[in-house]
């Protein structure tokens, strides 16, 4: 054990009241004794295998290395730390540790990982974290301060730092200068500057320069977080009560950060392939025979369609778990029906249970039967007014209580739904002042990992809607273990990713929330929900026809694909307005069943790297401009977004504006979706100021204007690209009928080309058995024209295609011939590509264009 001792108590003194006249400065109290702890200077410290120990008179921070590029802090107040337990973290993430190299200067201690260098000052205990090229990734610009049961800590903010994160909050993509308080709340109507909405995500991503990292806070109290609202040259987060339990994840790439938050809380498993075709959904669809009518429209009218949605109105009286046959006399026949027409029914399942004792109602009998309710502090079961009105409430912290949970989906399973909806799980509550669970209402925690204990709602109420979740998407899979569980949760807690998917709540029909999309989407898949979307058109009010199909339009390139809206309103579905609006709206719908192979290999990718579908211009493209800002800044592309790596939407930053805009390309070479024809590079011009051309490569990232069109929406595909599609389909059950095509997107000479397509049963989970297919793609641009390599088939899987298509874009070659496997095959030439077909032996082939 070593021991510091300040050089002067003047200088530990003159410290505090520095700090202290800042706290008042920003309007905190500073009383002294047990009430107020400033962790200001280290009395004491000892180095760890895997990092430091470190005292503050009474007070104890730890600093723990996962990984060299994964750093835990924990700070306490005494001198014990908290229950090494998490609702968020993996246990094997977070029992990771590496070996690191102490350091210790005069006024500095520390130690370094491979990735990482971790320095506290002596005197005033703040924190440094920088990579080892010393630029700094983390610094504490004010002492960590406990005051009775809050905690905040304060973090220096550079004059250019950017950040991202905490899921689907409202307003710009970038967080800077704003403020958030994450406690989970049924917003409905929410608008642009409403806070909190429905999820906690305690995840951000900082960007500076390029560089990026990530950080955690893994306490379930309410917590805030503020990007420099308060104070111009500092970023800082709390709760109100709880562990001070961080993480800090070093990219330096904006991927890796994401990829190393997906190590420590989870990756989205990978969904049924029916999820990415275009759902239908109302409040509500009443009764059976309007369900039907609906399914028999979507297919007269040949518009692709894969699942159908039954809100609460399909319920007896709106109690979870029951039919009212009334309205629906043959629900099992029903399902049948819709099955056969290849539609997935998904049913509402509100975790709330309808307090009807002597009823026959299974739920609640056999949920006071086994005590799974929360209680109220006296020991009674809590009872609050929802949709069925007076309700109790599952205690998801207990393990038996969710097993309880999934033991009420077995008919509905057995009749065969295929999916569940877990709404209003915030809790929303309709008579509580806070119209949620009054925060002493007692939890009790039985779960592995975790100390049995007894919990208020104040801890819980940020995971309790994760953990309906769980016990959802746990108990579908007990039930019918070999096909994958859709689950769709609206709130949710860092890992919720997990086990469902999410959309982002009550949101308006009005050309605003359409704009205010993007980024919630954005940063739902930053934190961990690849696996979103919005409901298209708006859910309260009417949307204007316009609207609603520009709404669809840009949905057909997002990962949920739902239409749907509350009771009372104009009837949305794609036919609404007439036959001209139903035939644009149709058009790209149709295009995202093109697009499924590509769609389908992205979900994929999420689920071993939990990088998002969806994706912010600067996670592919980082250093786009020579200052390496995030260009999603940049108005001109506010905007845009990219599904994947290859392709690039960009409808206007405000859609309901008719003026020209103009689209921001992260890098120079780029082909029009539509149309296949290259986007035109700068060229070089003479300065004003110098005889000497300008290279192109120093210009900024390539601009276009766009002139914007109902019947139209800018997309664009990265030269390089080798992008897999499909004949269309009417649904994901049926299969395409002829060649898969490969469009190549040729860049220059030397640049690199690929792509990749994955594909399995698209329903069990006997892909973790070899029964998949993977192929990868990749392409040489030659003096002459451009070789095509397709790999062989990996795994077991069978192909629905014998022949491929190949579709070469970009291409000016001098004799227009072609070779399969080094024999002469025609090449079919139109304006915008050349094309190849090709028998696919599963073994692999090269075609050449010349």
């Amino acid at each position: 054990m070593q021991r510091f001792r300040s050089q002067t108590a003047a200088l530990s003194t003159a410290f505090l009241l520095l700090s202290l006249g800042t706290a008042l400065a920003h309007g905190q109290s500073t009383r002294g004794g047990d009430d107020l702890r400033l962790l200001d200077h280290v009395t004491e410290y000892h180095s760890l295998p895997d990092g430091i120990d470190l005292r503050s008179g009474g007070a104890r921070e730890q600093i723990t290395a996962l990984r060299d590029d994964v750093l835990r802090i924990r700070i306490t107040r005494g001198s014990s730390l908290p229950e090494d337990a998490s609702w968020a973290v993996l246990p094997e993430s977070r029992r990771s540790s590496v070996k690191v190299t102490p350091e210790s200067t005069g006024d500095r201690v520390g130690f370094h990982t491979d990735a990482l260098r971790v320095e506290i000052d002596k005197n005033t205990m703040a924190l440094t974290v920088s990579d080892l090229e010393a630029h700094v990734i983390q610094k504490d610009s004010k002492p960590a301060r406990f005051e009775g049961d809050t905690f905040r800590l304060y973090k220096a903010m550079g004059h250019d730092e950017h950040f991202f994160g905490l899921g689907d909050k409202t307003g710009p993509l970038d967080r800077r200068n704003e403020a958030f308080t994450l406690w989970n709340t049924d917003a409905y109507r929410f608008q642009e500057s409403t806070d909190p909405i429905y999820k906690a995500i305690p995840f951000f991503m900082t960007y500076d320069g390029g560089r990026a990292a990530g950080v955690l806070l893994d306490n379930t109290w309410r917590s805030s977080f503020d990007f420099g609202k308060a104070s111009a040259d500092m970023y800082s987060f709390g709760a109100a009560n709880g562990p001070v339990d961080y993480y800090v994840m070093y990219g330096p790439s904006p991927k890796q950060v994401v990829e190393s938050y997906a190590w420590l809380t989870g990756k989205p498993p990978l969904p049924p392939m029916w999820m990415l075709g275009f759902q239908q959904s109302r409040y509500t669809y009443v009764p059976q025979s309007r369900v039907l009518e609906i399914a028999d429209h979507l297919r007269a009218d040949h518009i692709p369609a894969d699942a159908l949605y039954l809100d609460i109105d399909f319920q007896d009286r709106n109690r979870p778990f029951t039919v009212d046959t009334k309205l629906f006399p043959d629900f099992t026949g029903m399902i049948d029906k819709l099955k056969a027409e290849n539609f997935h029914v998904v049913a509402i399942t509100d975790l709330h249970i309808a307090n009807a004792p002597h009823q026959d109602y299974a739920p609640y009998d056999s949920g006071i039967a086994g005590d799974q309710f929360v209680k109220n502090p006296d020991g009674s079961v809590f009872t609050g007014i929802v949709w069925p009105g007076p309700s109790v409430f599952p205690d998801f912290t207990q393990q038996q209580t969710r097993a309880w949970w999934s033991t009420l989906y077995k008919e509905f399973v057995h009749d065969g739904v295929a999916g569940f909806w877990n709404d209003m799980n915030e809790p929303s509550v309709f008579n509580t002042p806070s119209k949620t669970m009054p925060e002493d209402v007692v939890h009790r925690i039985d779960e592995p990992g975790f100390a049995k204990r007894t919990a208020t709602h104040a801890e819980i109420h940020n995971m309790y809607g994760m953990e309906n979740s769980r016990a959802t998407f746990e108990g579908l899979l007990k039930l019918d273990p070999n096909t994958r569980p859709f689950v769709l949760t609206r709130a949710s807690y860092a890992g919720g990713q997990r086990y469902a998917a999410t959309w982002t709540g009550d949101n308006s029909a009005s050309w605003n929330h359409l704009r205010m999309t993007t980024p919630m989407i954005e940063n739902l898949g930053l934190s961990g929900f690849s696996f979103s979307g919005a409901d298209v058109g708006g859910f309260a009010g009417s949307p204007q026809m316009d609207l609603l199909t520009k709404w669809l339009e840009i949905a057909a390139f997002q990962p949920i694909d739902r239409d749907h809206s509350e009771k009372g309103t104009a009837d949305q579905e794609p036919w609404a307005g007439g036959s001209e609006q139903e035939t644009i709206r149709k058009r790209f719908i149709e295009e995202r069943y093109h697009l499924l192979p590509y769609l389908y290999t992205l979900a994929d990718e999420t689920s071993r790297t939990g990088l998002p579908m969806v994706r912010p211009l600067f996670l592919e493209f980082p250093h786009a401009f020579p200052d390496s800002h995030p260009m999603d800044v940049d108005p001109a592309a506010a905007g845009e977004f990219l599904l994947g790596g290859d392709l690039l939407i960009a409808p206007p930053h405000y859609p309901d504006e008719l003026d020209s805009y103009s689209v921001e390309f992260p890098s120079r070479d780029w082909y029009d979706y539509w149309t296949g024809e290259k986007i035109p590079v700068p060229v070089a011009v003479a300065s004003t100021n110098s005889p000497q051309p300008v290279d192109p490569n120093t210009i900024a990232p390539l601009t276009i204007q766009v002139k914007p069109e109902l019947a139209s929406l800018p997309v664009y595909v990265r030269a390089g690209a080798i992008l897999p599609m499909q004949p269309l389909v009417q649904s994901t059950n049926e299969t395409p009928k002829g060649p898969l095509t490969l469009r190549v997107y040729a860049g220059e000479a030397g640049s690199p080309c690929s792509g990749e397509l994955y594909l399995d049963d698209g329903k069990s989970f006997a892909y973790q058995h070899g029964e998949y297919l993977r192929m990868k793609f990749s392409c040489e641009v030659t003096a002459d024209g451009l070789r095509l390599h397709i790999g062989a088939h990996e795994g077991s899987y069978p192909a629905w295609w014998k022949e491929i298509r190949a579709e070469f874009y970009g291409l000016q070659p001098k004799q227009y011939r072609a070779a399969v496997k080094g024999r002469e095959v025609t090449a079919e030439q139109s304006a915008a590509h050349i094309s190849v077909e090709a028998a696919d032996d599963a073994k692999g082939l090269d075609i050449e264009v010349k």
